[in-house]
């Protein structure tokens, strides 16, 4: 980043700070989780104190390597974001487990943790609007990947999806991962049926808003491609974006706003 762009965004963040001073924060949430530990989520609320309204709420996943702070550190501003678009925004932590219930390791259960157990908890400690209306999903590579197979295998809770730099085939893409070996073994049927390129034939058109972001220098590339062209070919609607970009905080942090603007037109 230029010394010029970088007094830039200093000058952009100084003005939000004044902005949303003391309209927001950030809250800890730890949730004792029948996988038999503690999971913390980052929980980025836009207002301070006493809600007045109940808020429609995005969930946003971490990659591989990262863990529940890794949004808000990057970003430096993840509740000022929430109170500019007017969501509740909670970063799960997914250790390297992809999002799976692992048929192998007892406490790596992250589909039912995400999808029940921290649903539940955000839903019951913060004044959300608690229905699949008021949700949606996303995430960067691996959280891209577990965004979209969790919205997928569980439309009954979110509106709206979307990847970013998603690692959405891991059965072609992802075949020396040991972290995928730990929760679901080395049979390749596994990896088939847990890649979210398998769940394609299982989605109608209209039943959620996706949108599916990739850059064009990231080594992810090829895959959300194929994505791409398997939702055209089985006629399933969805805003796909491509634009200059690796697999960097750079590119997913100047993303991250793309995707809930895209949410906004869907959410109460």
């Amino acid at each position: 980043m230029t010394s010029m762009r970088k007094c830039v965004m200093a000058a952009i963040m100084a003005v939000m700070s004044v902005a949303y001073a003391g309209a927001s924060r950030i809250d800890t949430l730890v949730v004792d989780s029948k996988m038999g530990k503690q999971v913390k989520s980052i929980v980025a609320l836009p207002y301070d104190g006493k809600a007045t309204r109940s808020y429609p709420v995005v969930y946003l996943l971490h990659g591989m390597y990262g863990d529940y702070t890794d949004w808000s550190s990057h970003t430096g501003c993840l509740d000022r974001i929430a109170a500019e678009y007017g969501v509740i925004i909670v970063c799960p932590d997914g250790e390297n487990a992809f999002y799976f219930d692992s048929p192998l390791v007892a406490s790596s259960q992250y589909e039912t943790y995400v999808t029940q157990e921290l649903l539940q908890a955000v839903d019951s400690k913060y004044p959300t609007i608690a229905t699949r209306d008021g949700r949606a999903i996303t995430g960067l590579s691996m959280g891209g990947h577990g965004a979209l197979w969790l919205a997928w295998r569980h439309k009954d809770l979110y509106r709206a999806c979307g990847s970013m730099s998603g690692a959405v085939d891991i059965a072609t893409g992802e075949k020396n991962n040991k972290y995928i070996e730990r929760v679901i073994g080395t049979d390749p049927r596994q990896w088939e049926s847990h890649s979210v390129t398998s769940l394609v034939p299982t989605l109608r058109n209209g039943e959620q808003a996706i949108i599916i972001t990739e850059g064009t220098e990231d080594f992810l590339y090829e895959q959300n491609m194929r994505l791409h062209e398997l939702l055209r070919e089985a006629k399933i609607d969805h805003y796909f974006v491509l634009s200059p970009g690796g697999h960097t905080w750079e590119y997913w942090t100047s993303i991250l706003p793309h995707h809930l603007r895209f949410f906004k037109q869907y959410l109460p």
